[in-house]
């Protein structure tokens, strides 16, 4: 299997058609953000955990000890009006307290639907059961049977503190999703706020993509910033991930999943770095997909490199990785192929891109290394949009103004 290279220009026209797909999934409400008062949901966000085109997992947080027991209720259809009707289906949270400092708890709650129907939308709601107890209701839709194109957005650090910050963050996505309307889910390359144990930060991390998070699945990968001296509780509570990891890795930091005809592989760049290694080889060696992206926080290639990874980047060889996403340098960097730390020939080593911040922090341009194709500070938050149809994947990189910045084209031979 050979792959066909294309680089467009950072300032190349738009050129490729985005796929039609499942209707972009919002709130059923928009605008301002609900008024919280105790006990009301908040922090609510679903995941890919099992297969993509039967199940879906979520998250939320309440306050620690407003009600004993929280629920999912889900219909099919679009209907919120049906939600407690004869056709609902109702889970039961599992729930566990979460101490947020100065002697302050709330209560994380997930659940994991693992029968649904796939290319099917549902409506659902969230929450103690009581009239004021509910979130707003949300829809979302399971992957079809088959597998078919799909675009996903990529964005990375959206690292901050003050509601201010993440206003930032909010602009970033709502602009990401007006130019990819039909994405799946997102894939974030951590940093996902300043302090993990700043729960504000949180509050407001969630509440500024409140239009996207409930039906779009958030993929995250783990950065220095959300795993801090070995911890990262705070963090993996907020989300409900797959449970298949590498041997020692925090649960939720390292992950795999499969959606359409590409595997994605989520790696943590802040601990048990040989155990993912081995962990690594095997789940590649165990996918029989098109396409292999991985998702990591401090980059291989990307301004500047990562040491202690390096190795990865012989597997990536090994199993000809076609893209990996990259944070933390606060930066847009775009290699050419590379291959055994070399620029490769069309089609013949792996892309490695780093999408610059979804937030407030910019850092000086680096260096220009060997392996750069693309390299600049527009001082701008940006986004990708990732489309694969069949043996064809297009990367198309914007900025938050939606200026397409950067694009290229990858493509498989069979």
């Amino acid at each position: 299997m050979m792959k066909r290279f294309q680089g467009i220009g950072w300032l190349g026209s738009l050129c490729a058609v985005m796929l039609a797909g499942v209707i972009g999934l919002k709130w059923l409400q928009e605008g301002e953000d609900a008024a919280y008062f105790p006990g009301k949901p908040k922090s609510l966000v679903t995941t890919l955990k099992g297969d993509a085109r039967t199940s879906r997992a979520f998250t939320w947080y309440s306050e620690a000890g407003s009600y004993a027991e929280e629920k999912l209720q889900i219909v099919e259809g679009t209907d919120a009006g049906k939600l407690g009707g004869s056709d609902t289906l109702t889970y039961r949270a599992g729930s566990s307290i979460v101490s947020i400092g100065s002697g302050g708890q709330n209560m994380a709650h997930q659940v994991e639907i693992t029968d649904l129907k796939p290319g099917t939308t549902y409506v659902y709601r969230v929450g103690s059961g009581l009239a004021e107890g509910w979130s707003e209701a949300a829809m979302f839709t399971t992957e079809q049977l088959t597998a078919e194109g799909f675009t996903f957005i990529n964005v990375a650090d959206s690292q901050g503190e003050t509601e201010a910050d993440f206003e930032l963050w909010g602009r970033t996505l709502d602009q990401a999703f007006a130019a990819f309307p039909d994405a799946r889910f997102i894939v974030h390359n951590g940093d996902l706020t300043e302090n993990p144990e700043n729960e504000a930060s949180w509050d407001y991390f969630f509440s500024k993509a409140s239009k996207w998070l409930p039906s779009i699945p958030l993929m995250p990968v783990t950065g220095n910033h959300d795993e801090v001296n070995g911890e990262a509780g705070r963090y993996t509570s907020h989300f409900n991930l797959p449970n298949n990891g590498a041997v020692n890795s925090l649960p939720g930091t390292s992950y795999s999943f499969d959606y359409g005809d590409a595997h994605f592989t989520i790696m943590n760049t802040e601990s048990n770095i040989a155990s993912q290694t081995e962990w690594l080889r095997k789940d590649l060696q165990s996918t029989d997909k098109l396409w292999k992206i991985v998702a990591i926080h401090r980059p291989v290639y990307g301004g500047n490199s990562y040491s202690k990874i390096q190795e990865w980047a012989e597997v990536f060889d090994e199993f000809r990785v076609d893209l990996v996403l990259q944070g933390h340098n606060h930066e847009y960097s775009r290699s050419y192929p590379v291959h055994g730390g070399k620029v490769a020939a069309s089609g013949e080593g792996t892309v490695y891109v780093t999408i610059n911040t979804a937030g407030q922090k910019f850092n000086e341009k680096k260096k220009d290394r060997f392996y750069h194709a693309v390299h600049f500070q527009n001082g701008k938050q940006m986004f990708a949009g990732v489309t694969i149809n069949g043996s064809t994947l297009i990367y198309q990189a914007y900025d938050v103004e939606g200026k397409l910045l950067d694009e290229f084209e990858l493509e498989q031979f069979i």
